[in-house]
């Protein structure tokens, strides 16, 4: 279905009523990375981000999960000294529904100086903050049972009352070890010591910035999927990077991100953790066969394009080989 620029380009809108109707009818949504420069100068309410914050909304997935995990075969392309980038393995649970990008007042105006102003809000009802810490103990109890909230309430007091939120929920998890972070010594950790990490919760602006951060431990932009849940309905999977115009037709995209983003689908969207594993196995198998697009080559490595290591993820997938992590 047509979404961000195609739908801008084919109807004039990013996000087409059929087309949300067409998701909210689904067991689940893949999405395909949306954006571009040909669009950058439209209207607010013509941006193809505008498409994507409707399709969020309109889903009413509120939990973004986002894996940053290095894998043995990338260690050397991460940006870090292989002994801070070795091991990383942490998740990051984003609230995506509410925060400063949603509240309201919000606008454009005039101070009593008459200076022109812009301004947003960043507000959480009780229920919105309950709701994603209740997903990242969840998910915290699934993995090593260590959770970081991260806010910053020495300064704000939505922030303040995030955390009071997060504690009352913590007593749900005695089996959850819970700690807290401001938002700027978790962006210096995750450099430092990332490996201190299991599963980070904040809300939605910090954890726009922060999952982007933690995406370059693992080398590139380019490997990492995102899962977004809400109650009930369909879970809305896609890659985290944007839509990478400047290489744009060029057979040059790493798809790996995309592809692992179907895994995720796969096993939180359609509870078929087999058929998810066969794909994430294929993805090993292919890196360690030394297939490598651009963001993540190194010496030694074969460089191919986007298709290229598309087809060997393929042929993997069709003759399941055990990978070797």
């Amino acid at each position: 279905m047509p979404m961000g620029g195609s739908a801008l380009d084919l109807v004039g809108v990013p996000l087409p009523d059929e087309t949300l109707s067409a998701a909210k009818q689904s067991d689940a949504v893949l999405l395909g990375a949306i954006g571009g420069y040909k669009w950058d100068n439209n209207l607010k309410h013509l941006k193809p981000e505008t498409g994507l914050l409707q399709l969020r909304e309109g889903l009413k997935v509120f939990a973004n999960l986002r894996p940053a995990t290095v894998l043995p075969q990338l260690v050397d392309s991460s940006t870090l000294k292989k002994e801070v980038a070795e091991g990383v393995d942490l998740m990051v649970v984003r609230e995506l529904t509410g925060g400063i990008y949603f509240g309201k007042p919000r606008g454009f105006g005039t101070n009593e100086n008459g200076d022109e102003i812009g301004f947003n809000t960043e507000v959480y009802a009780a229920y919105e903050v309950d709701r994603i810490a209740r997903i990242a103990f969840e998910t915290a109890r699934k993995r090593s049972g260590k959770l970081c909230s991260v806010d910053k309430a020495n300064v704000l007091e939505a922030s303040m009352f995030w955390r009071k939120r997060v504690i009352e929920i913590a007593s749900e998890y005695p089996d959850v070890e819970l700690s807290h972070m401001y938002v700027d010594n978790a962006a210096m950790q995750l450099v430092r010591n990332p490996k201190q990490f299991d599963t980070i919760v904040t809300n939605n602006i910090f954890g726009d910035i922060l999952s982007d951060e933690a995406s370059m431990i693992t080398g590139s932009i380019g490997m990492l999927p995102s899962a977004s849940l809400g109650e009930s309905g369909p879970g809305l999977f896609e890659p985290i990077h944007g839509s990478a115009p400047d290489i744009a037709g060029q057979d040059k995209a790493n798809p790996l991100a995309t592809i692992l983003s179907a895994a995720m689908l796969l096993k939180y969207g359609l509870g078929e953790e087999n058929a998810a594993k066969r794909i994430e196995n294929a993805v090993l198998h292919t890196l360690n066969k030394g297939f490598r697009t651009g963001d993540i080559y190194s010496a030694g490595n074969k460089l191919v394009g986007c298709k290229e290591i598309g087809e060997e993820v393929l042929k993997s997938v069709e003759t399941p080989v055990p990978a070797a992590v």
